[in-house]
């Protein structure tokens, strides 16, 4: 089982920058897969990008050249550092995680999500 909290949320102008965190408890973090997702209003929750325990990414096409997500085992944390932010980013961000051998199928454990407002 695994506890998670977001934090870094907020509101910035287009072109902007945040970084968020995404402290873990309860569980071995290092064995996990983290990811972050975000959900738009009237919009299906989709994933921005994803991080192995070995450092391996994955992006979505439509943020690959301006987030990096990383994570650092020994404070159990995992950030998303987000550059040259768009109107089309705001969205509530999620923290996930689950087991490797779980990717396709869940159990997926999250966090309460932190907003992320982009406007001028």
């Amino acid at each position: 089982q695994v506890q998670l909290v977001e934090s870094g949320g907020g509101l910035v102008q287009p072109g902007g920058s945040l970084r968020l965190s995404c402290a873990a408890s309860g569980t071995i973090f290092s064995i996990y897969v983290m990811g972050w997702y975000r959900q738009a209003p009237g919009k299906q929750r989709e994933l921005v990008a994803d991080i192995t325990s070995r450092g391996t990414t994955n992006y979505a096409d439509s943020v690959k050249d301006r987030f990096t997500i990383s994570r650092d085992n020994a404070k159990n944390t995992v950030y998303l550092q987000m550059n040259s932010l768009k109107p089309e980013d705001t969205a509530v961000y999620y923290c996930n995680a689950v087991r490797p051998s779980f990717y396709y199928s869940g159990p997926y454990y999250w966090g309460q999500g932190t907003q992320v407002t982009v406007s001028s």
